[in-house]
């Protein structure tokens, strides 16, 4: 399910003599591998693709073990979605609906097109599930603008007062065919100056678009110091980013057992077989014929 061609690369970095922190995505692999999983058009991969961006940009800052979820529920027409991802480079998400239904069809793959109506009324919820943690850490806000960045960047502003900045950017060739996708999130660190971040969030607003950079093949790097120079870059770690699903057989076979005996000899005698399971994660497909279901009844029926 993985290759190295399939990974996208985390740059951390520091700016402004040391007082701003960063990370910068190469995600266009990344955002190709979650498109080819779903099956996703155009639209779809414009909106899963930046949450998926921005939730692996707001892991990037977590450590050993712990893992951040970020939820979407709305009244518009995505009705909303989930994105997973882990301090060690994993990530996984869905959106509720597909396809996303348009009263007009999408002519024009631009990034500028205003996609705020698509979300409607709603909220944005961010679960951090830490190593050492008794319990998660959830935090909900309203939407505020229906922008992916402009949430994430709100909700650090408001539940952990840290003021930060993120660009998130998807590319498409004039046929709509994905051609480039990355992200930049910046964050100021204790006793930075607030003039100077200031500036930086202005910058991060009026970018040039990363994902079209990434997809005339220029490399990251260059494209961060010639947008940030006068803020003086200096680059720490890479770290590889993988659209990996923990998903397996055994999995599916538990959630088949938390369903009640009745319902699941109903389905032992009357199929149709196989019994399919699909993870929303990754669209993998998970088949049980009806020998299957007669273990997993009888492993039922001795619990209770």
């Amino acid at each position: 399910m993985e290759s190295p061609s399939e990974a996208g690369i985390a740059s951390s970095f520091l700016l402004a003599e040391k007082t701003v922190r960063g990370v910068i995505l190469e995600g266009t692999s990344l955002v190709r591998e979650m498109q080819s999983r779903h099956d996703l058009g155009a639209l779809e991969t414009m909106l899963l693709g930046q949450a998926l961006l921005g939730t692996a940009l707001m892991a990037s800052t977590l450590k050993g073990q712990d893992e951040i979820n970020l939820r979407i529920d709305c009244s518009g027409p995505v009705k909303g979605l989930v994105v997973e991802a882990t301090a060690t480079g994993e990530v996984r998400g869905y959106l509720k609906q597909l396809p996303i239904p348009l009263s007009t069809p999408l002519t024009s793959f631009e990034e500028t097109n205003p996609l705020e109506p698509l979300w409607g009324e709603g909220f944005l919820t961010i679960t951090r599930f830490m190593e050492e943690g008794r319990q998660p850490f959830s935090s909900s806000l309203a939407l505020q603008s229906g922008n992916i960045a402009t949430e994430i960047a709100t909700y650090y502003r408001i539940s952990e007062q840290t003021p930060t900045a993120v660009h998130l950017s998807i590319f498409f060739d004039p046929l709509g065919k994905l051609a480039g996708a990355g992200g930049l999130l910046l964050q100021a660190m204790p006793g930075a100056n607030k003039n100077i971040f200031a500036t930086l969030e202005q910058q991060a607003q009026t970018l040039p678009s990363l994902g079209k950079s990434l997809a005339e093949s220029h490399t990251i790097e260059p494209w961060l110091e010639e947008q940030l120079a006068p803020f003086l870059p200096f680059m720490l770690e890479k770290k590889t980013i993988r659209y990996r699903c923990r998903c397996d057989a055994e999995r599916m076979r538990l959630l088949l057992l938390h369903l009640s005996l009745a319902d699941l000899e109903d389905m032992r005698a009357n199929g149709p077989f196989p019994v399919t399971l699909t993870c929303h994660f990754c669209n993998q497909h998970y088949p049980f014929e009806q020998e299957a279901l007669a273990e997993i009844c009888r492993e039922k029926q001795a619990q209770t």
